[in-house]
């Protein structure tokens, strides 16, 4: 049957071939990162991890929160968490917010910025996950972002020397460098500009002995 054709079902009532449909639901769909970016978005084995868990955009989001980025509540999350640092570690989970294929939503890029900086991340890891989830431009733009706020931390040089080139983002699309961080205009001192990088508030769990 020819695009945009009609039929009638027996009760008279028309309706648009399934090609129509099927082009009208993509249309409405989220765009992921990388088709923002103007790449391609790839197959992402961490993403298939994380909803073998359970864990969808929304999920992740909320693990995020359940980890300790508390910043980032609306105040509806469970208090149980949604999977263990065993089943998807801190890394994993930065970087799973931060995969070029995951849907574009600046809310999970602040997530994974703050993610990616929990204690105990180790740099040389997210540079390889980044490679791999195709996510170096993005994870570049967070960690000099860092780098600019937090000078004296060696986590930011580290992970920019672990991390291969990448052109600068396409302009509009990734979160501003301040979205990254929290600005205040009053100290014990009085009265002074303090910007805190938003970092989960909480350390890695501790093992039970």
């Amino acid at each position: 049957m020819p695009p945009g054709k009609k039929k009638t079902l027996r009760n008279g009532e028309d309706v648009y071939i399934t090609a129509i449909s099927r082009h009208l639901f993509a249309a409405m769909e989220t765009p992921t990162l990388a088709a923002k970016l103007g790449t391609t978005t790839h197959l992402s084995p961490l993403l298939q991890k994380a909803r073998r868990l359970g864990l969808g955009p929304r999920e992740l989001e909320i693990l995020a929160v359940q980890r300790g980025c508390r910043h980032y509540s609306n105040g509806t999350e469970p208090e149980q968490p949604l999977a263990s640092e065993n089943e998807l570690s801190n890394e994993e989970l930065a970087m799973a917010l931060l995969s070029t294929a995951l849907r574009y939503d600046p809310h999970s890029i602040r997530c994974g910025a703050a993610m990616l900086s929990a204690d105990g991340n180790d740099p040389r890891r997210l540079a390889h996950m980044a490679v791999t989830e195709r996510s170096v431009v993005l994870v570049r733009h967070v960690a000099q972002a860092g780098r600019k706020y937090e000078p004296e931390n060696p986590f930011w040089k580290e992970l920019l020397d672990a991390l291969p080139a990448a052109p600068l983002p396409k302009s509009g699309v990734l979160p501003h460098p301040t979205r990254f961080v929290a600005m205040t205009g009053f100290t014990r001192q009085g009265p002074g500009l303090v910007v805190e990088w938003q970092r989960p508030m909480t350390s890695r769990s501790k093992k039970v002995a």
